[in-house]
């Protein structure tokens, strides 16, 4: 046995628990040993007046102190020089050994001089059954891979004896290997330092023993052990990534060292995608700081080198065989290890139970209403309009710069262009046609949407299937196919699937990614939507915060891509003083048959209907329908009867989605924030919070249904399903039906078209580029409207709410309304030049309306005229648009955009692109989270009997 052994204790306040505490319990257990230490120095680090008290009264032989945040490696060096024994004990003050762990130790050593280093086994500090650690090994990449953890002791584990490493606390080293080998590498950032001091033994031909005899008690939170718990998840993610950078260069061949080196920065992007995709996102700073910090300090990997150099006496040839293979890895990682008693998901039936069925139905009847639509190029009425020809100019006008309307403008694109730039590319030979497509599929998609959507409600397939078909039957859904509402269809077909991913948000990242991503394309929408997205995202959060503190930062993710990519079109209209037209509804813009602000109109807007004509009664039968909103009556008293069942806690959180939904609806109605090509205003289109609204009542009616019936008289509930669904049906019937009505008949706004709101020959030309622009003059009985069209056509994508929200003249429109006037009226200023030079090819005089006055008609005349006399305007000749002329003279393309504003293009599509795919990354299934979402319940809230 050595003679004498010197105990190094190095001590920091760290973790919740008081030091003192652990330091009493460590020194009492020093001074219990069966071979007591011959000296003990105490290192303290940032010490407090009771930590001073019992170093004092230890019988240590120094006591060393030290600023606050030296490191477990530093206190060490520090202690060295003061060592006076044969072998050194590695001890923090959270380390408390069995009284018979130094002799077992000890007598390791002497047993086996090749032995240098003996390791203790780690048990738990308050259940010493649980081992912590017992020898530490490394992959073939050098990460470290711990060989035992976590496992109970049942004795399993006591023949281990050779291995690569081990913890680094309660090593007991001798000390001429200590001094040998430099002792511990302080560059390593407090992980692997005694996998490391294990590896340099290993290189000089001795070896590195654990002793799990001598059992040694970690409470986890001392100077010498990695940070534990999730609040401290990046300080061992950093710490643990530093370390096996530093030591990737400290081992690899000098040659090598320098590729190693410039790899660096790659490997922490791609590593930063493994991140997301594995859904640990906080590991994504550690690892660039952790890379920044190593790829800086060349000096420490050369001392490290040195002393390997120094001690080194075999090849790395010994080290391989203690290595963890991969086939050793594979095995770990497919040990489906959990809680046998954690809650495992339910098959979800949607085959078996009739989802299938359902969507198949609805598209039946889809095909049987809109059929006819499919022989349509474009779709046109309403808030309809073509789309670009190609898949490239509908994302150009996605894009942040030129605008496809205006003068000269220049700024953020709507997020609503880049939501039907991803529908028209789905399209990519006819874009335009993606929308006929939609129009089809919608009920279908519906149907789809709401059924999923219900299994966070209901495990019961009869329920899901009423879902689907109470979520498709939605009178907002109706009208806003019925009226040509691209947005408020697509909003209705999107939101079923958010709540069905941002109600387990704050389970996991895979969720919580889908649910930010659906969140940015529902505000891209339904804008008036943010206010009620921001009150029920502030009441998750707290929600989550009481209930499961874990999934905060989830629920604080879903928010943040909305943020980023609304930013420029938020900075563009506060900028201009116009915040309130952040709510405009995009596309084009269009005043339906809106309900009025009265109490009718909110009246109809309580029972889910958004305009003044409830399901196109009105219209059919030519007369006051009140009754109609009495049908939506079913479902409402289920919703409202859904708090008094067993499940109440969910039924409450389904109501409040409908208080916000009807609020919002409630305070859109009558607002408007924007204004058409005739300037009329536009109110907000309350549709969006009435569909918001029929989320929580529908899924709350069927919490009613699925909770609220016994068993006994159950045979009540798919009466009662039936008769609301039925009443539905009916309540939306004329609506539904409009596309089948004869022309004299007609109920719906739904067109042919048009494939361009400019000529034929206009749409030809401009095709292929957005360069060449369109003047558009059109005489009204309020003056001269005047807009400049660039490509082909004004598109869906193209429109813009900061246009179309703009309550003031700018500088650009006052020069354009300058052009239009000298244009049309007598003059000898060669306006026609101006035009060429601000890239402006065609002039069109669009055709008068078949209800003109006598003034209309004689500006219109006036206009024709003088274009005529223009000798750099060639006529093209009468159109169904309008009369055309062609500039003659060099026309001067649409300059592009200069070097500052490039470079905020380009900083604005990164800022957007590089959210949305961090979104999509953590969105992304992979196994674990798989696993992870096996052993969760489908259903949303706690049940009876169940879990959350």
């Amino acid at each position: 046995m050595p003679d004498r052994v010197h105990a190094i204790l190095v001590v920091r306040p760290e973790g919740r628990t008081p030091t003192a505490n652990h330091l009493q319990r460590t020194l009492s257990a020093l001074a219990a040993q069966t071979r007591r230490v011959d000296a003990l120095t105490i290192v303290l680090c940032g010490s407090d007046a009771e930590l001073t008290r019992l170093a004092a009264g230890s019988g240590a032989e120094g006591v060393i102190t030290a600023p606050a945040g030296t490191s477990f490696a530093t206190a060490t060096a520090l202690a060295t020089p003061r060592l006076t024994g044969d072998t050194v004990w590695l001890l923090a003050q959270d380390t408390a050994p069995d009284p018979d762990a130094l002799e077992r130790l000890a007598g390791a050593l002497e047993l086996s001089p090749p032995v240098v280093v003996a390791a203790p086994k780690l048990v738990d500090w308050d259940d010493r059954d649980v081992i912590r650690s017992l020898g530490v090994s490394m992959n073939r990449y050098g990460g470290t891979v711990d060989l035992v953890a976590g496992e109970l002791d049942q004795g399993q584990r006591d023949r281990s004896s050779d291995v690569l490493g081990a913890d680094v606390r309660g090593l007991l080293v001798r000390r001429d290997a200590w001094t040998a080998l430099g002792g511990l590498d302080a560059a390593l950032g407090g992980a692997d330092e005694g996998l490391d001091l294990g590896v340099r033994a290993r290189l000089g031909a001795r070896l590195v023993a654990v002793v799990p005899a001598a059992r040694v008690a970690v409470a986890g939170d001392g100077v010498a052990a990695m940070a534990r718990g999730r609040r401290r998840a990046r300080r061992r993610a950093f710490a643990t990534r530093t370390a096996q950078l530093h030591r990737r260069l400290v081992y690899a061949p000098a040659p090598a060292v320098p590729l190693h080196w410039l790899s660096f920065l790659p490997l922490a992007l791609w590593r930063t995608f493994v991140h997301l995709v594995t859904k640990v996102p906080h590991r994504v700073l550690p690892e660039w700081g952790a890379t920044l910090l190593v790829m800086a300090r060349p000096a420490a990997v050369a001392r490290a080198r040195r002393r390997i150099r120094a001690v080194r006496s075999v090849g790395w040839s010994r080290i391989a065989p203690l290595r963890v293979s991969r086939a050793e890895m594979r095995v770990r990682w497919q040990g489906d290890v959990g809680d046998p008693d954690a809650p495992v998901r339910s098959e979800l039936k949607f085959f078996v139970g009739g989802g299938a069925w359902a969507v198949l139905g609805a598209l039946a009847v889809s095909v049987a209403l809109f059929a006819p639509l499919l022989a349509w190029p474009v779709l046109g009425g309403g808030a309809l309009a073509p789309l670009r020809a190609n898949v490239a100019q509908l994302w150009q006008d996605a894009a942040w710069g030129q605008r496809p309307l205006g003068l000269d403008a220049i700024g953020p694109a709507d997020p609503f262009s880049a939501l039907v730039a991803l529908v028209g590319t789905l399209s990519p030979g006819d874009p335009s046609r993606a929308f006929v497509v939609l129009w089809v599929l919608a009920l279908p998609l519906a149907v789809l949407g709401g059924w999923f959507a219900a299994t966070r409600v209901t495990e019961s397939s009869l329920l899901r299937i009423v879902a689907a078909i109470a979520w498709a039957l939605a009178p907002t859904f109706v009208a806003a196919l019925v009226e040509g509402r691209p947005a408020g269809v697509l909003a209705h077909l999107l939101l079923p699937w958010l709540f069905s991913a941002a109600s387990v948000a704050h389970r996991s990242w895979a969720p919580a990614g889908a649910a930010s991503v659906l969140l940015v394309a529902v505000l891209a929408c339904a804008p008036s939507l943010a206010p009620a997205a921001v009150v029920l995202w502030c009441a998750a959060l707290v929600v989550v915060a009481l209930v499961a503190g874990r999934g905060i930062a989830r629920v604080v993710w879903l928010v943040i891509p909305s943020a980023v990519i609304f930013a420029p079109l938020v900075w563009t209209q506060v900028r201009a003083g116009n915040a309130w037209g952040l709510l405009a509804d995009p596309g084009v813009p269009f005043a339906g048959a809106e309900v009025s602000p009265d109490p009718i109109g909110r009246a109809l807007l309580a029972a889910g209907f958004p305009t003044s004509d409830p399901g196109g009664w009105a219209s059919l039968l030519g007369h006051p329908v009140w009754w109609v909103g009495l049908l939506v009556a079913p479902l409402a008293v289920l919703a409202v009867l859904s708090v008094l069942t067993a499940r109440w806690i969910t039924a409450s959180g389904l109501i409040v989605i409908t208080v916000a939904g009807l609020a919002t609806a409630f305070a859109a109605v009558g607002v408007a924030v924007s204004f058409d090509d005739s300037a009329v205003a536009v109110p907000i289109w309350a549709g969006s919070g009435l569909s918001l609204a029929w989320v929580g009542l529908v899924g709350a009616a069927v919490v009613a249904l699925d909770a609220g019936i016994p068993d006994r008289v159950r045979a009540l509930r798919p009466i009662g399903a039936l008769a609301a669904v039925l009443a539905l049906a009916v309540a939306v019937a004329p609506a539904l039906t409009a596309q089948l009505a004869d022309g004299a008949t007609q109920r719906s706004v739904l067109t042919n078209g048009p494939v361009s709101t400019l000529p034929a020959f206009v749409a030809a030309e401009g095709r292929g580029s957005l360069a060449i622009g369109t003047l558009v003059l059109d005489p009204r009985d309020d003056g001269l409207r005047v807009e400049v069209v660039w490509g082909g056509s004004a598109t869906l994508s193209g429109q813009s709410t900061v246009d179309a929200t703009r309550t003031s003249a700018d500088d650009q429109q006052r020069e354009l309304a300058a052009l239009a006037a000298d244009l049309v009226s007598p003059s000898t200023d060669d306006v026609v030049s101006r035009l060429a030079e601000r890239g402006i090819g065609f002039v069109l005089l669009s055709s008068a309306p078949s209800a003109q006055n006598d003034v209309v008609l004689g500006d219109r005349l006036s206009a024709a005229t003088s274009l005529d006399q223009r000798d750099l305007l060639d006529p093209v000749g009468a159109t169904s648009r309008g009369d055309l002329w062609r500039v003659n003279t060099d026309v001067i393309p649409r300059a592009p955009l200069d070097d500052h504003r490039a470079t905020l293009q380009r900083l604005v599509a990164l800022g957007s692109l590089g959210v949305l795919v961090i979104a999509l990354l953590l969105a992304v299934p992979t196994t674990a989270s798989r696993r992870i979402a096996r052993r969760t319940p489908r259903i949303v809230g706690p049940t009876p009997g169940g879990s959350r």
